[in-house]
């Protein structure tokens, strides 16, 4: 019955935790439930970066000390043992006297991973883990991505026909899917720290890369365009949010570089990999400026290379119920693999219509 009821709970802490998505970011989604005797006494959860944690308004949200002490605080992550922004959670659990704490999963955080439970178990308090494990770390996946592999996670989104086609021989992509499935992508995005797509794309697209059809933040854009090739008049690098631009060290100090900079347009100069820019470089500046999380939205070459470099994390492929056989343009370019125990391996979540197209969503098997 406990474990039942230690689910449940959880269960909210999730619900409250994603109410933090677009606000919360480089912290994780975190929402706390308080609950005394069987009932909900209390609950919050991370709103804002650089403000109170989850643990911390629910808390707040109790006003009779007494309750506490008799209470059970759940949370979907492990409290913080450290001051960063603000005192650590784990010792305001204890100085409240809280008896007992679920946590979903453990902080991958250096300056937490384990020191959390440690500190409230030194304190008698009784601690139970991994209650909604995987959900809780698939909440924050992003999070725990930048921490366990040094760089954020990636999506890619992806606009398909049933053949696997992105474009018609002649280029042509608008719309493949329905207008259902456009405002799921623009939901997508504002979920994202990061949206990034290469100049030829962007170029033949006339992207914008913004979140228009729904409510929610602007991410940043990110251009891969290694010649400095779009023009500073892009609709890319309109005012209604930032744009970083990668562009080949070759290009320091040249004429287009400062014609960009001119127009307050940051650009980052990298070392050019197998047919393009160093990808690896690109996320790792990245993560330098605390991105946890990136959406790519590009053509067949650039999906072709994260895949052979092994950086997709995740797919979205946004299935519409049409045909452009095979002289049409197709979702990844070339990727050498010469057997079937070669191929990238992915594992499907459970698909769901979005109007009249399929959404699939997919995890790299690693």
């Amino acid at each position: 019955m406990l474990i039942a009821e230690d689910e449940r709970f959880m269960a909210h802490c999730l619900l409250l935790a994603r109410r933090g998505a677009g606000s919360v970011s480089p912290n994780p989604m975190v929402g706390s439930v308080i609950v005394c005797e069987g009932e909900v006494v209390g609950e919050g959860y991370h709103e804002v970066f650089g403000g109170p944690h989850a643990e911390v308004n629910a808390i707040a949200s109790v006003a009779d000390g007494e309750v506490l002490r008799r209470s059970t605080l759940y949370v979907n992550l492990e409290p913080c043992s450290h001051y960063g922004k603000t005192p650590p959670c784990a010792d305001l659990i204890v100085e409240k006297g809280i008896r007992r704490v679920v946590i979903g999963c453990g902080d991958p955080n250096p300056q937490v991973a384990g020191r959390g439970v440690a500190r409230l178990r030194a304190a008698g308090i009784e601690v139970q883990e991994g209650v909604l494990e995987a959900e809780s770390k698939r909440l924050n996946e992003a999070f725990i991505t930048s921490h366990a592999e040094g760089r954020p996670f990636v999506a890619l989104k992806l606009a398909e026909t049933l053949d696997g086609r992105i474009a018609t021989v002649d280029g042509g992509s608008k719309w493949i899917t329905g207008e259902a499935a456009r405002r799921e992508v623009h939901r997508l995005r504002c979920s994202y720290d990061a949206v990034l797509s290469g100049a030829a794309t962007i170029r033949a697209d006339g992207s914008r890369l913004t979140v228009r059809h729904c409510a929610g933040r602007n991410p940043l854009r990110v251009v891969l365009d290694p010649s400095l090739s779009l023009s500073p008049d892009a609709p890319v690098f309109g005012e209604e949010a930032r744009t970083l631009v990668f562009a080949s060290e070759r290009m320091a100090g040249s004429p287009a570089a400062e014609r960009h900079a001119a127009r307050g347009i940051e650009s980052v100069f990298v070392e050019e990999g197998r047919g393009g820019l160093d990808l690896r470089a690109v996320l790792d500046e990245l993560h330098r400026r605390q991105v946890l999380s990136v959406m790519v939205e590009s053509g067949g070459r650039l999906s072709a290379s994260l895949a052979r470099e092994r950086l997709l994390d995740k797919l979205y492929m946004f299935i519409a119920p049409k045909l452009f056989g095979g002289d049409a343009l197709a979702s990844f370019g070339p990727l050498g693999v010469s057997s079937p125990a070669e191929a990238l391996a992915f594992r499907f979540e459970p698909p769901r219509c979005v109007g009249e197209d399929i959404l699939l969503e997919a995890y790299c098997v690693k």
